[in-house]
């Protein structure tokens, strides 16, 4: 195990940290180029929501097979695969001549997030010492985070620099830098009681993302219902499987659910605000793609400095409140952000409105990924952070999926000022109301989880905690905090 400011530990984290931070980025940094990507190839709004959707349906599907596979065949193994397929995908995003093209390009670039994803926190959850995880983790959330939130920054400026293809081309220096990395610093790790892959369970699951999601995006009742069933029958297939994709276990823990729910409406809420904050202040305030990047530099500033403490905060006094106030705090910034209308300028309209919204964000995003952790088991490490991964990119694919046609967004009227000044505003009523019931659920975890001495046995025997709901026998929780047979 490693310790908390070795030379190692620091080389570790920088590692995840850059190569999960390349997928976040290109998760966010293409958001900017849109409008100009609509300009050259002519898109529609259903286009465009495909260049974004192919990346994440591919992400939020694949994602949970790639952590049982780094469980399996090797954590660090399954990363540095994403890291090299990330890096290629992007190189063919870069040269497309067309929106299937790109779209296709795209969704190879999902599947090397994927694998790459998950294993980062994993690397993390399995590399360091217990008692430094949640800081390791934070350090690794601030500033992943980081690399979501300067994205529009980086892709204004990559734009003008030269085009929107930058935005994708930028990947390859920084994927060699992670693969060399990796192979040098980063300790192999995996679950030798892991057992195959489950790929039924993990295709029927994706055939049902992928069809839900097309459903939606093309209007069509009769392919979103597909989409439905499908996922009823992954669910059925989990429940009835002996080695599930998921284990069904994992959520007889409140603790693990309540933090999944809160992650998929906050990154359904994140993921419609930030792409559309892009394009309204680019066709309806006139700025440049510069200066839509920079508008929401201040949330940069502020994951940076205080992301690392948020995670503090939540190993020594725990995790609760901040996920019950940071979720309502996000609501409150995006109603700001309705201010971000023609005629206003930056200080009074979008200022504002981005402050507080990067204030709620640093408070819940440590805590919440460090709790969803907690709550597992340490030999379901790679599958508890690809639940979390696939339930936040599942959140930001549907709120793309859905928002623009519920806010009156189709064909080319995105174009239109006005038009997408009214989809906007209520764009973030929607994800506000969202982020604050995931703040109100969040009022039942368990504040205790990132206590080191309320630890999550690695071989569970049957039967439920009655305080937490993880498996071992009836138990009671003792003044220590350790778990004691009643």
């Amino acid at each position: 195990m490693i310790a908390w400011g070795t030379p190692r530990a620091r080389a570790v984290l920088a590692t995840t940290i850059l190569g999960s931070g390349m997928a976040m980025l290109d998760g966010t940094i293409v958001n900017v180029a849109l409008p100009r990507i609509g300009a050259e190839f002519k898109a529609s709004v259903t286009d465009l929501q495909w260049i974004l959707n192919g990346y994440l349906l591919a992400l939020a599907s694949l994602i949970l097979i790639a952590g049982s596979l780094g469980d399996r065949f090797g954590r660090r193994k399954v990363y540095v695969i994403g890291v090299v397929w990330f890096g290629v995908a992007s190189l063919l995003c870069g040269a497309a001549w067309s929106v299937p093209v790109l779209v296709a390009a795209r969704v190879l670039q999902g599947v090397g997030a994927a694998l790459l994803t998950p294993g980062a926190l994993a690397i993390l959850q399995s590399s360091f010492n217990r008692e430094d995880r949640s800081r390791a983790i934070g350090a690794w959330s601030g500033l992943s985070g980081v690399a979501t939130a300067i994205g529009p920054l980086v892709g204004g400026l990559l734009v003008q620099a030269w085009s929107w293809r930058l935005a994708f081309l930028v990947n390859l220096p920084v994927a060699v830098l992670v693969v060399w990395l990796a192979l040098r610093v980063v300790p192999e790790s995996r679950d030798e009681s892991a057992g195959h892959p489950n790929y039924l369970s993990a295709l029927v699951g994706a055939l049902g993302l992928a069809l839900l999601t097309g459903g939606i995006v093309e209007q069509s009742y009769v392919v979103t219902i597909l989409g439905v069933l499908a996922m009823v029958a992954f669910g059925v297939l989990q429940k009835r499987s002996a080695d599930p994709l998921v284990p069904v276990e994992l959520f007889n823990n409140r603790t693990f659910l309540l933090s999944n729910v809160l992650t998929f409406l906050v990154y359904a809420a994140l993921g419609g605000v930030m792409v559309l904050l892009v394009m309204q202040l680019q066709i309806s305030l006139g700025y440049s793609p510069t200066a839509s990047g920079l508008a929401s530099v201040p949330i940069t500033i502020i994951m940076l400095l205080a992301s690392s403490t948020s995670g503090k905060i939540a190993q020594r006094y725990g995790p609760r409140w901040q996920l019950v106030i940071g979720p309502i705090v996000i609501g409150l910034g995006m109603l700001l952000l309705r201010n971000a209308a023609p005629g206003a300028n930056y200080v009074t309209g979008v200022l504002p409105g981005v402050i507080v919204f990067g204030l709620g964000l640093a408070a819940v995003v440590a805590p919440v990924t460090a709790t969803v952790l907690a709550s597992a088991p340490d030999h379901h490490a790679g599958v508890a952070s690809g639940v979390n991964n696939a339930v936040a990119r599942t959140g930001s694919l549907l709120a793309m999926a859905v928002l623009p046609a519920a806010v009156g967004l189709v064909g080319d009227d995105y174009t239109n000022p006005a038009v997408m000044t009214d989809g906007w505003q209520m764009a973030l009523v929607l994800c506000a109301v969202a982020a604050i019931i995931g703040g109100v659920l969040a009022i039942g975890v368990d504040n205790e989880v990132l206590s080191t001495e309320h630890e999550q046995p690695d071989n569970p025997h049957p039967g439920d905690c009655l305080h937490c709901g993880v498996e071992g026998p009836p138990t009671h929780i003792r003044s220590g905090g350790e778990h004691a047979r009643s």
